[in-house]
């Protein structure tokens, strides 16, 4: 829950940048090194779907704010092309990857 929580903040925040005209190059991001600081396992799960869930709803509350000549922006997310309409299917799509990953490892009889 907390990578999905701390890829949702990076991906809103590329977004954001680039929807605004910010043609500064986008750093990449280790969630391998995120993960063990996080202290994600010390926290309730109830906390940690909290965060996601208000996380979640931050993100579609930015993207629902854009303008539309916003979405055709580009620039550059950890060395690559990136959209602001692109970032926001990768948010999106990001969240139902791992959900899926859920659903079949741990919640399918």
């Amino acid at each position: 829950m907390q990578h999905c929580t701390d890829a949702e903040r990076i991906f809103a925040y590329r977004a954001l940048r680039i929807a605004r005209g910010d043609a500064t190059p986008l750093p990449g991001w280790d969630e391998q090194a995120y993960a063990p600081i996080s202290a994600a396992n010390d926290r309730p799960l109830d906390q940690l779907l909290r965060e996601l869930e208000t996380v979640r709803e931050a993100s579609v509350t930015l993207f629902e704010g854009f303008p539309v000549e916003a979405w055709a922006r580009t620039g550059t997310a950890n060395g690559a092309p990136a959209s602001v309409r692109a970032l926001a299917w990768i948010t999106a799509g990001h969240l139902l990857h791992h959900l899926d990953i859920l659903q079949d490892r741990y919640l399918s009889p």
